[in-house]
């Protein structure tokens, strides 16, 4: 069938069939569909929607138009997750190894930063020697010995959702819900694991602002995995203030660490807890999630957790001496802290504000700036907390002592009021 026709049903609100939808994707990646044909498709399903079944036959031929990991040869259920993304979101760190220590295995491809939220192949990266370069049978073979693994996808994983995804950014089609869907399951499902839990955040410091909208990305994960053939968990975690108090890369290892040490922020320990134990239910070694929740905080009070990250470290090349002396991570050469003006209460961070000046720092990846794994934050205070004037609200570690303009910028973050304001931190 021509493009042009299938184009003109989407545009009528007519539904693609499973064959059009996967000669508009082969096509598209072969160079025989027009960019242009493709953007006006895009612009259709973002104006008159996908159905279920079209939102599962668009991540089939997105996911099966490159390489697809095989995992059988790892024993018992391979459970990965997945967050769609925020500001201090370390969260993998600590549940991939937590997780493994259950007995459950975890093969998880992960991702790099991407505007204002971190990724957390950079994060690893900051600790000496570590690998995530991993070849399909390095990646597999060490999921066999120590229980799991943490890879960067390779070009070859789901081409068609770079192509595509490079087209919805230029032709502002990016904030679909079917179009979302497809592009974080077809990698998920190419990565070859079983089952999948999904962190999906919500506020100001993600990609989902509204809490409804974040819903409905959630719901849609979870129909269409089941479409799938897999089983699939989506919780809702709040970004409206980054979580825990580390915003970097280096600096958020630590943070992991010490969450794997038992310590750590409230907040971080909360998700890491729920998420591992949705992981832990769907692996299959304990009946439910409730059950799930205490075998996690036992394994991080044991610290079998902590030593199953070591163990990951270690296989992947990495300085395994840091979980023992995290300053032996990469340090900054300066640091500044950040003070608040006036007194009051903190009633609001603009979280998407701060990824970005953390990016812009070089702690995230914009376009040609340099990239470091030593810059980062530390907030030191977060919403509801009372706030006294010339007390230090966040420390920056840089590399050379900051510009006025910056302070300027660092300051702008913080909302200060005079009443407390409710806080929200995990909806589930």
């Amino acid at each position: 069938m021509l493009a042009y026709e299938i184009v003109r049903k989407k545009l009528d609100g007519e539904a693609n069939s499973e064959g059009e939808i996967r000669a508009l994707v082969d096509g598209f990646v072969r160079g025989e569909i027009a960019p242009e044909q493709m953007a006006a498709w895009l612009a259709a399903v973002y104006v008159r929607g996908l159905s279920d079944e079209e939102t599962w036959w668009l991540t089939k031929a997105m996911a099966e138009s490159g390489r697809m990991l095989d995992l059988s040869a790892i024993d018992g259920i391979k459970v990965d997750k997945h967050s769609t993304g925020g500001v201090g979101d370390k969260v993998s760190i600590v549940a991939v190894p937590l997780v493994a220590a259950g007995g459950v295995p975890v093969a998880k491809l992960t991702g790099r930063a991407l505007g204002h939220t971190g990724g957390t192949a950079d994060k690893l990266e900051s600790i000496p020697g570590m690998r995530l370069d991993l070849s399909e049978a390095e990646f597999i073979g060490q999921v066999q010995r120590i229980g799991c693994a943490i890879a960067v996808a390779t070009e070859d994983i789901a081409p068609a959702d770079k192509k595509i995804y490079a087209l919805r950014d230029k032709t502002a089609t990016i904030a679909s819900i079917p179009l979302i869907v497809s592009s974080i399951l077809s990698k998920k499902l190419a990565g070859g694991a079983d089952a999948f839990v999904f962190d999906v955040k919500f506020g100001d410091g993600a990609f989902m602002r509204q809490l409804e909208e974040a819903k409905a990305l959630a719901e849609g994960l979870v129909r269409t995995a089941k479409l799938a053939g897999k089983r699939a968990v989506a919780v809702l975690s709040s970004m409206e203030q980054p979580l825990g108090h580390a915003v970097g890369n280096a600096v958020e290892v630590a943070e992991a660490i010490a969450v794997l040490r038992g310590e750590g922020p409230t907040d971080v320990r909360e998700v890491c807890l729920t998420v591992a134990a949705h992981m832990l239910w769907l692996g299959g070694v304990v009946s439910d999630p409730q059950e799930g929740r205490r075998k996690a905080e036992e394994l991080l009070g044991s610290g079998a957790a902590l030593e199953k990250f070591r163990q990951l470290v270690a296989a992947q090349g990495g300085d395994a001496s840091i979980v023992d002396d995290p300053k032996r991570l990469p340090q900054p050469n300066h640091r500044a802290e950040v003070r608040a003006e006036r007194e009051g209460v903190v009633t609001q961070i603009a979280t998407r504000r701060l990824g970005l000046l953390a990016a812009r720092l070089g702690a995230g990846r914009l376009g040609a700036r340099a990239w470091t794994q030593r810059r980062g934050f530390g907030c030191t205070k977060k919403s509801a907390i009372l706030f006294r004037r010339a007390r230090c609200w966040r420390r920056c570690k840089v590399p050379a002592p900051l510009r006025r303009s910056w302070w300027r910028k660092g300051r702008r973050v913080l909302g200060l009021g005079r009443k407390r304001l409710p806080c929200r931190w995990w909806r589930g």
